[in-house]
């Protein structure tokens, strides 16, 4: 009786404790937890010490609220770039930080607990309130894999942060950069105080536009420009604008000195206009005009005009002169505009330069939005709510000569959304030109704004528009208010006389007594510090009762734009480059690049290049890398509020975090990033694709010794060598991407990767030798080395993004005793795959082989659809081929039929390519699925083909190319 074989059993077959699912959401807080236990962020540092620096600094997430994806998107890129240096051999610094101070929190603390705070009390609640908030998004951050100093983060508002940030601020001081000026700045009503450039948006708003005239005050000299004997009618400088609200405060009208003027004859009097508006501005106005005579702007200086109010209130009875202006345009409106010089920096530089004096500028709006009680016909109005109050009264005062309502773009608060004002304040500013500074010592040596954009030339920008968008900026911006009227912030610790408004004259002592003080006890030592106490450390406590303590704060982004200095040369010392320019001698901390969302142009990239060049003539980053927001499939931008956001929390919990990762590296971060669940499901089969490839990698190479079982390149089964020069030329891809910052590139090419170079032609070519040959015999060990190689390769390309797979596979081989044991506790502490150079003729050689095997491969499926076939070894192949691919195919030898996975393959030489398949009369192996006309030819084994029985029972098959 023949006892029957388990031929099963006898196969190589795959194993490996590497699971099929991921199972994400469960796995992955235990790797958050072992990184955190095992203090895996200083291993690396210590694995890496003395290796070339790479600073990624980290621009500071505001410490308010639960993160959304665009954090995610932000942190997630972040950690990608570090891991790659990381991986490339690189000490690759990252120091978490936090935006702790400003209006935000003070705004929260106020929906909590009212306005009307003590400042000690605000402070004390906006610190506690922060440190909550910095410990629920640290939680997230590190639920998203990202590897950082999470133990000692950077807050702006720790001590020794805020200390140096004064000090940082002195620096500026010194090199000439700040003064104190009356001037209009953006200012909010809700923020209750100023706002920098950075801190504008620009949105739609509804307005009216009303068209006003101001009476001529002195006729006879009007009538002498245009050349007429006198004027027989009132006549009347008509002006257009959108803002109802400055008319109470207009004291100026300016005209352009170029532009031709018209008096026009109408039926409401004589009026004065450009030349090239009057046909318009009859329209407008409903009216029907004659113009009289002409004159050029520059003729009409001087002349006086009343305010339209003036005969309705005395306390309007003023003149408003002509000012000569090159802002006023003939490219709509009138060609006249109003001035009033609190309300517009045009206007307030008109005026001025005119010789109107600081303390003559009228200025009826407070801080909140409200008129001065003081203010006739309006005053204790809001001045939203006073514009058509203010249009009537025109209306009525005989006035107004048109109005209609307009959307327009206009500035908004970036934090409140609400419509901000220009509003002369006394404020403190960095110069951007040439000027005069408090207490210079080191005076720079060039203006801020020519620093600045010499720097812009020498930094490399991701996308390179960046650089355009950011030299733009600084080219146009006006000088920098750096003052705000709030109370949880770094304070300008300044001391001001009563009578003169000038500082002490030991103010630069004084900063750095308040540099100590705020060191040992933060902002609030200042805060609650008197007069005395402080003016005593100077040796000028009699000076208390002369001089008044400054309030204000420094504006945030002050804060978060020196963080270049006050951490990474001052409370993380050794984590940045400490350079000096040559051109200048100038020492400062540098970071290799600044990575954050294209709106910093104008925050924090802006901001951390002036107080860089404020401070050492040079820009903190060597780079710039700016990305998208993250917005829905439709492309509208993400919102809690629209309902149309993905949250990553629950994106974890549902998917995993590596889910979020994939979908961040398989983005192109240059424009906006959708993401919505469909797009998510897609990234879920692209993760499943390269799990399984790894997986069958693992399950490969598990009886394989790197150590004993390695085959020597030039002993290898050729078909291995093409694809380990496959792996290297991919590898040089990747790293070079890695290089530039990109990703997605590297997603797609791994996705064709896994599915056409391993998936549909390797790995399926390599399924047989693997499986069937001997077990250590020279053709499955030669298959091994290959696997192993490109399993390694593989899991290090993917690890700056699939951190948490990668380390579940580098841990499997670990407990294989198959990684360094210096490296074995993390894939991150070992370095990038060392491959053999690519053989450029192999590759040639099998892409062309590859070209002809899918060709097969479609005759093939023509049988597998008609049903003559299952799989590919059930068909034979009669191949013609021309001379050349003959020859190619021929080099192959009998190892042929493995590259088309056929039982059998026939070549014949002919003039061009044809191809004929058939189902094969063989019998199928019982062991390997051949078919062959030779099954039985063992008589101890009937079911085997002769090739299985020579490897199970004999010398074993010699593969040579396949």
């Amino acid at each position: 009786m023949t006892t029957q074989t388990d031929y099963r059993s006898t196969l190589n077959l795959p194993d490996t404790p590497f699971p099929m699912r991921g199972d994400l959401p469960k796995r992955e807080p235990v790797w958050v937890k072992s990184w955190e236990d095992q203090g895996l962020y200083q291993k690396l540092r210590d694995a890496r010490q003395g290796a070339p620096l790479f600073v990624l600094h980290d621009g500071p997430p505001y410490a308010n609220g639960q993160i959304h994806m665009g954090h995610a998107v932000n942190k997630i890129l972040k950690d990608m770039i570090v891991k790659a240096r990381q991986l490339k051999g690189m000490d690759a610094v990252y120091i978490p930080g936090w935006d702790c101070h400003g209006l935000p929190i003070e705004n929260a603390i106020e929906k909590k607990y009212g306005r009307n705070l003590a400042r000690d009390e605000m402070q004390a609640k906006s610190r506690a309130f922060a440190v909550k908030q910095i410990a629920l998004q640290m939680a997230d951050f590190k639920r998203l894999g990202v590897l950082g100093d999470w133990d000692h983060p950077y807050l702006t508002m720790a001590f020794k942060t805020e200390a140096n940030e004064i000090r940082a601020f002195k620096r500026v001081v010194e090199r000439g950069f700040v003064y104190r000026g009356l001037k209009p700045v953006y200012w909010c009503f809700d923020c209750g105080s100023s706002l920098a450039e950075f801190e504008i948006e620009y949105a739609d708003k509804k307005s009216q536009t009303l068209d006003v005239g101001f009476l001529c005050a002195e006729p006879a000299k009007l009538a002498a420009v245009f050349g007429l004997a006198a004027i027989e009618k009132q006549a009347f400088a008509v002006i257009w604008t959108t803002t109802a609200w400055t008319i109470p405060a207009n004291q100026a009208l300016n005209l352009n000195p170029d532009l031709t003027y018209a008096l026009v004859d109408t039926e409401r009097g004589l009026l004065v206009l450009a030349e090239s508006l009057v046909e318009k501005c009859m329209v407008r106005f409903g009216l029907s005009g004659k113009v009289l005579a002409t004159t050029l702007g520059k003729n009409l200086a001087g002349l006086n005009f009343k305010h339209p109010l003036a005969h309705v209130n005395p306390g309007y009875d003023r003149l408003s002169p002509i000012y000569l202006a090159d802002y006023a345009t003939a490219d709509d409106g009138t060609g006249v505009v109003h001035s009033a010089p609190a309300y517009g920096v045009e206007d307030f530089n008109s005026c001025v330069s005119h010789g109107m004096a600081y303390d003559d500028i009228l200025n009826p709006v407070q801080g909140n939005g409200v008129f001065d009680a003081e203010l006739p016909l309006f005053g204790g109005q809001h001045i939203w709510k006073a514009c058509p109050v203010i249009i009537n009264a025109l209306r009525e005062a005989g006035r107004l000569f048109a109005t209609e309502n307009i959307v327009h773009s206009y500035p908004h608060c970036w934090r409140h959304k609400t419509p901000v004002i220009y509003r002369a304040a006394a404020q403190w500013f960095i110069r951007m030109d040439e000027g005069v500074g408090i207490f210079t010592k080191d005076k720079a040596p060039l203006t801020l704004r020519q620093t600045a954009l010499a720097a812009i030339e020498k930094t490399a920008f991701y996308p390179e528009n960046g650089k355009v968008r950011l030299r733009d900026m600084i080219a146009g911006r006006p000088d920098w208010c750096i003052s705000r009227q709030r109370s949880w912030g770094v304070p300008l610790p300044f001391f001001l006389n009563k009578d003169s408004g000038e500082l002490h004259p030991k103010t630069m002592a004084i900063l750095d007594i308040a540099a100590d003080m705020v060191e040992q006890g933060g902002i609030e030592a200042w805060s609650k510090a008197t007069k005395a106490e402080i003016l005593a450390k100077v040796g000028c406590e009699a000076d208390a009762d002369a001089y008044t303590k400054s309030s204000d704060i420094l504006e945030v982004w002050f804060d978060s734009g020196t963080t270049h200095t006050t951490v990474l040369r001052g409370s993380h010392k050794g984590c940045g480059h400490d350079v000096i320019d040559p051109a200048t001698g100038q020492s400062g901390p540098e970071a290799d690049l600044y990575l954050e969302g294209h709106d910093q142009h104008r925050g924090w990239f802006h901001s951390s290049l002036l107080t860089a060049c404020a401070m050492y003539d040079r820009a903190p980053y060597q780079g710039i890398l700016t990305h998208g927001f993250t917005v829905d499939s439709k492309g509208h931008k993400m919102s809690k509020s629209a309902g149309n956001g993905v949250d990553p929390q629950e994106t974890s919990k549902k998917l995993g975090a590596e889910i979020i990762r994939l979908w961040v590296a398989s983005s192109d971060y240059s424009g906006d990033i959708a993401g919505d669940e469909k797009i998510l499901a897609r990234v879920v089969d692209i993760y499943r694709r390269v799990r399984n490839t790894l997986k069958f990698l693992l399950a490969n190479t598990h009886d394989f010794d790197p150590a004993t079982d390695s085959v020597a390149l030039d002993q290898m089964v050729e078909i291995d060598r093409y694809a380990l020069s496959r792996a290297a030329q991919l590898q040089a891809e990747v790293l070079a991407h890695y290089e530039v910052y990109e990703f997605h590139p590297v997603v797609a090419k791994l996705q064709i990767y896994c599915s056409e170079d391993l998936g549909s032609f390797y790995l399926d070519v390599l399924k047989d030798r693997l499986y069937t040959t001997g077990a250590h015999s020279l053709a499955r060990r030669s298959a091994q080395t290959a696997l192993w190689q490109i399993t390694q390769a593989f899991v290090h390309w993917m690890s700056p993004f699939l951190s948490f797979t990668a380390e579940e596979a580098w841990a499997v081989l670990g407990a294989q005793g198959k990684t360094p044991v210096a490296t074995r506790d993390s894939i991150f502490m070992d370095t990038y795959s060392t491959l053999a150079p690519a053989d450029d003729a192999l590759l040639a050689k099998w892409a062309r082989i590859r070209e002809i095997r899918d060709l097969v491969n479609k005759d093939i499926e023509v049988l597998r659809a008609n049903g003559l076939v299952g799989s590919s070894l059930q068909a034979e192949v009669e191949l013609t081929v021309a001379a050349d691919d003959f020859a190619l195919l021929s080099s192959l030898g009998a190892d042929l039929k493995f590259v088309f996975i056929t039982s059998a393959i026939d070549m014949i030489a002919g003039d061009a390519l044809s191809i004929r398949a058939s189902a094969s009369k063989g019998i199928k192996c019982e062991r390997c699925w051949h078919y062959s006309d030779a099954i039985g030819s063992d008589a101890a084994h009937p079911t085997l083909c002769p090739r299985c029985s020579s490897n199970l029972f004999g010398s074993g098959e010699t593969r040579i190319f396949v």
